[in-house]
């Protein structure tokens, strides 16, 4: 396992440049938080320095927001924080997303614990006594 320690929003993109190798050849990242904790503003700043040049957001009430790099490579977003039951991601095709060649990054995915694939990159944000985000990397 691998951590890093952030105290602010400056530090993520020497984070992310670090995050990007240790994901290596992954592409299912699954990102575990509180609420608030600032997964979505590190999946921001991933996307950032993978080439997507438009705005990134959480997809909340969407589930999924697909993103273009200046690449040409599709990168996917989930936010599962309003699944009830795994049976609604059946709908949505989850495995033409996490199975094939584009990043999906993936908040709330003990939503869907049953779904996710073995090799899938976990990435736990937690909030120490001074406030910094201490950012866990596990395989």
């Amino acid at each position: 396992m691998r951590e890093y320690k952030s105290d602010s929003v400056e530090d993520l993109n020497e984070i992310v440049k670090k995050l990007i190798l240790d994901f290596s050849d992954k592409r299912v990242i699954l990102f575990y938080g509180e609420m608030g904790v600032g997964k979505t503003t590190l999946i921001k700043v991933l996307c950032e320095q993978l080439g997507v040049e438009e705005p990134t957001n959480s997809p909340t009430f969407s589930i999924v927001n697909e993103y273009l790099s200046n690449t040409n490579k599709t990168i996917f977003h989930f936010d599962f924080y309003r699944i009830e039951k795994e049976e609604e991601v059946f709908d949505m095709g989850y495995e033409d997303y996490f199975y094939n060649d584009s990043y999906c990054f993936v908040e709330w995915p003990e939503k869907i614990p049953n779904l996710l694939p073995n090799d899938a990159v976990k990435v736990k944000i937690i909030l120490d006594d001074e406030n910094n985000r201490i950012i866990s990397v596990a395989d």
